[in-house]
């Protein structure tokens, strides 16, 4: 078995409560993007997309065929990427702004 020694000198109680719940911070937040990402890949169909955009069918239609969403097919399943309805949301938020 091997056994590592941690020798902590001139270090306060304080200082390394803090350095150790700054580095468990810096892992929580990494863990929270990567946890954001994966939920951002996810797949969703049609209906779903009308119901998430509370858009109508035919909206989500026209968007196919003027390029705002990119669909993805599946054998005769149509499918969109979660992130694109969200970054499709994100620019309409700007160009409502200017």
């Amino acid at each position: 078995m091997i056994t590592k020694t941690i020798q902590i000198t001139e270090v306060t109680v304080d200082e390394l409560a803090d350095k150790v719940a700054d580095k468990l911070l810096f892992k929580i937040e990494d863990y929270l993007k990567e946890l954001s990402k994966s939920k951002n890949d996810e797949l969703l169909t049609r209906q779903e997309v009308a119901e998430y955009l509370r858009i109508s069918l035919v909206t989500i239609h026209s968007w196919n065929k003027h390029g705002i969403l990119n669909p993805i097919r599946m054998g005769n399943r149509i499918l969109y990427k979660k992130q694109d309805i969200l970054d499709v949301l994100e620019e309409q938020s700007i160009n409502k702004k200017r």
